[in-house]
């Protein structure tokens, strides 16, 4: 699955910088020179980071091989993303990237299937968006209380709903 990390916005200057929009909770890790980025489109990546700064509160990037104003402006709106497989992992055992939880089945504590985990929304509190078998979307607060398990070796995450929470949307 590749994750969206950031996109390119206005040429900087005439040798080729670019602003980026940044999407990502670590752009240290993500936009440093010799990475190699895939993009959407498709057409005009990869690209690889050859330098990078800061200026005015906004995330300056060179590619290698963009070496003019022209050619950084021909890659305006261009989506900047990696390979989920390629993050590293947290490092906490209470802590996932999103994209690891997306397509978990869920099930009950007693083994009754709910459906599978479509979404995580991020507001007041994270929530995970689980579709069940009839379609219908229900959601789950994110806390250990009422997801006291996941198992991403296994595809799987328990859910110890309280009375009515999975009913809500009938």
């Amino acid at each position: 699955m590749r994750l969206v990390v950031g996109r390119i916005g206005r040429a900087h200057g005439i040798r080729g910088e670019v602003a980026v929009e940044v999407r990502t909770d670590d752009p240290d890790a993500r936009f440093t020179p010799g990475s190699l980025l895939h993009t959407d489109p498709q057409s005009v990546g990869p690209l690889t980071v050859s330098a990078v700064r800061r200026h005015a509160g906004r995330l300056l990037v060179r590619f290698k091989n963009v070496g003019d104003r022209t050619a950084a402006e021909g890659l305006r709106n261009t989506a900047l993303l990696v390979d989920s497989a390629e993050l590293p992992g947290t490092g906490d055992p209470d802590e996932f990237h999103d994209h690891e939880l997306i397509g978990l089945r869920a099930e009950t504590t007693e083994g009754a299937e709910v459906g599978t985990v479509a979404d995580v929304l991020h507001n007041a509190q994270d929530l995970l968006v689980i579709t069940g078998p009839d379609g219908a979307e229900v959601l789950v607060p994110f806390v250990r209380d009422l997801v006291p398990e996941i198992d991403t070796g296994a595809g799987r995450l328990v859910v110890d709903p309280p009375p009515g929470l999975l009913e809500l949307g009938d």
